[in-house]
């Protein structure tokens, strides 16, 4: 899926303000990135799980590496889509799209983001997600699977 400028023309003819925006969810040894939002950001110091907004003439999956990098310098590689959030802001309308990824390396380091954490699953209702986020958590809050070991790590 690219989202070219023919299609935001057609949003903008038609009224629609909206965004295509990606999330990763990335699972290491059973704990869950997360990064906080920058301060000078929309919904400063909120959690979230990292990611941006497509650009012209990319994939989500291209999107999603990009921002990774970008934001925390880590290598990943992108598995499959894990939950599409629809979320309408005050502002504005997103489409989240969140894949599961495998870390592949780097340390993370905090580039375009406050703070970063590794979490296990018990620690998820202890941060203050963005409110497109929180859909996502709940999912993963139920899934036993996503957290078991990957057996390529």
């Amino acid at each position: 899926m690219i989202i070219d400028e023919e299609v935001n023309e057609i949003w903008k003819k038609e009224g629609i303000s909206m965004f295509v925006v990606t999330a990763a969810a990335i699972i290491k040894n059973r704990k869950l990135l997360i990064a906080q939002r920058q301060a000078e950001s929309h919904m400063a110091y909120k959690w979230e799980f990292p990611g941006g907004k497509l650009e012209q003439g990319e994939t989500p999956e291209e999107c999603i590496i990009r921002e990774i990098k970008e934001e925390l310098d880590m290598e990943i590689t992108v598995s499959d889509i894990y939950k599409v959030v629809l979320f309408k802001y005050e502002e504005k309308d997103i489409l989240l799209l969140c894949y599961l990824c495998r870390h592949i390396e780097g340390e993370g380091k905090k580039l375009e983001c406050n703070d970063f954490r590794w979490i296990d699953k018990a620690e998820l209702d202890d941060y203050d997600y963005v409110p497109a986020d929180r859909a996502i958590v709940e999912k993963l809050r139920a899934d036993k699977l996503a957290w078991e070991k990957n057996p390529h790590e």
